[in-house]
């Protein structure tokens, strides 16, 4: 009788997206997976994680994972559109720069999305509340030991592997591992995010006016691009108003693991002035009744030269951290996992360094490009220099200069 061939076992540290989407893809190649994330149980709703923006191909892959395709449409809006326009607070006046209306995306709420794909994953996969320590691969680079804690213990467990997959975000400690003096770089601005929620009130002055200027909510990406910041605004399932406002500024010191900065209400009644400046009073009244505003610092990186190494892998922002002004984040980590579990499933468990270097062969041209563009347009849209070239004037800018500003302009646009 024929032995029948050893599963293969893969470990992926962090439960975010990005984990749960390789877990996914693992699961379909045949693997046994087991996904470490430090938070005790799964998110119901998290206003860090805000709104994001899926395009077609990660649509797709999420379909063929979770089986039940309506899902994620019903959970989902679209974004159709995507404009850009010159915003003047002072004047309260806006002119359109650039417009496509063939942008197929669609709009999902973070926790949304991730709800959804843990939900379609089987029940064992996820551990929480399980933090990872660290990892050692053996002298023969068979296997890799994860040392993790669980919390509610206290417990030390270690688990063995043949593969340890690296999701644990922008400031990733496997990473660190590897490149120990990779530093990540700061954009030059942050960003103040909120997450508006009129479900209980749809005919507010607030929700009319806001329609009324903005008339393609609902299906329309905008940039409100002004003098030295920009505006992003759009609309998520269950009447919810996702905006983002870019602020030029000094890097400020965070304290923890995290990007995310804590605000004190006189940060949030300055960033209330500033909006007044800036931006239109239905921005600015949508601004200030948004409970919980907060802020991301925004940083990206140099693009790694590798981001594999025998039985050891990165994947998502610890593999290629980006600015957000592409929507290529999330996509980027959606792709990374569909095509891992393609190479691992194709060359098999025997061949495990051959998957990994076909997968950094395939995904590392790509993001490297995605992160760098997304850089120069982030700088553009912010009014800062950006090399051979003049900073971005939006209200002299001519209609040649304004085709810059469109989504599809990305490298490999889907």
């Amino acid at each position: 009788m024929k032995e029948s061939k050893r599963q293969p076992k893969a470990v992926v540290v962090g439960g975010s997206i990005a984990g749960i989407s390789c877990a996914h893809a693992l699961v379909a190649a045949g693997w046994d997976v087991v996904v470490l994330e430090k938070t005790r149980s799964p998110p119901t709703s998290s206003a860090a994680g805000a709104g994001l923006g899926l395009d077609p191909l990660s649509h797709k892959i999420i379909d063929s994972w979770i089986k039940q395709p309506h899902l994620l449409q019903h959970s989902t809006l679209p974004l159709t559109i995507d404009q850009n326009q010159a915003s003047d607070g002072g004047k309260k006046t806006s002119r359109v720069l650039a417009r496509d209306e063939n942008f197929n995306y669609r709009a999902a709420y973070w926790a949304d999305l991730h709800n959804l794909l843990y939900k379609a994953l089987p029940e064992d996969v996820v551990l929480w509340g399980h933090m990872f320590l660290s990892f050692s691969v053996s002298d023969d680079k068979t296997w890799v030991k994860v040392k993790s804690e669980v919390l509610q213990r206290g417990e030390i467990i270690d688990i063995v592997a043949d593969l340890l997959i690296a999701a644990d975000g922008c400031l990733s400690s496997i990473r660190q591992a590897f490149f120990p003096d990779h530093k990540l770089r700061y954009s030059g601005y942050c960003a103040w995010r909120g997450v508006f929620d009129f479900s209980d009130n749809e005919k507010s002055q607030t929700i009319l006016g806001l329609k009324m200027a903005y008339p393609d909510l609902g299906r329309c990406l905008y940039f409100d691009i002004g003098s030295g910041t920009h505006f992003v605004l759009y609309e998520l399932l269950n009447k919810r108003i996702n905006w983002i406002c870019y602020v030029n500024q000094p890097e400020p010191e965070l304290k923890g693991n995290s990007v995310t900065m804590k605000v004190s209400s006189e940060m949030i009644e300055k960033m209330h002035e500033s909006a007044e400046k800036n931006w239109l009073p239905e921005l600015v009244k949508l601004v200030r009744e948004t409970k919980q505003p907060f802020v991301n610092v925004i940083y990206d990186s140099e693009p790694l030269e590798q981001i594999v190494w025998e039985n050891v892998v990165l994947v998502g922002d610890a593999a290629h951290p980006t600015t957000p002004h592409g929507l290529r984040s999330t996509n980027m980590s959606i792709l990374d996992a569909a095509v891992l579990g393609k190479c691992l499933q194709k060359q098999g468990l025997e061949n495990i360094s051959v998957a990994l270097q076909e997968y950094q062969s395939i995904r590392l041209p790509v993001t490297s490009k995605q992160v760098l563009f997304s850089r120069r347009l982030g700088r553009i849209k912010q009014g800062l220099v950006v090399p051979h070239d003049q900073p971005f004037d939006p209200f002299t800018a001519s209609e040649e200069d304004c085709k810059v500003l469109l989504q599809r302009n990305m490298p490999f646009f889907f």
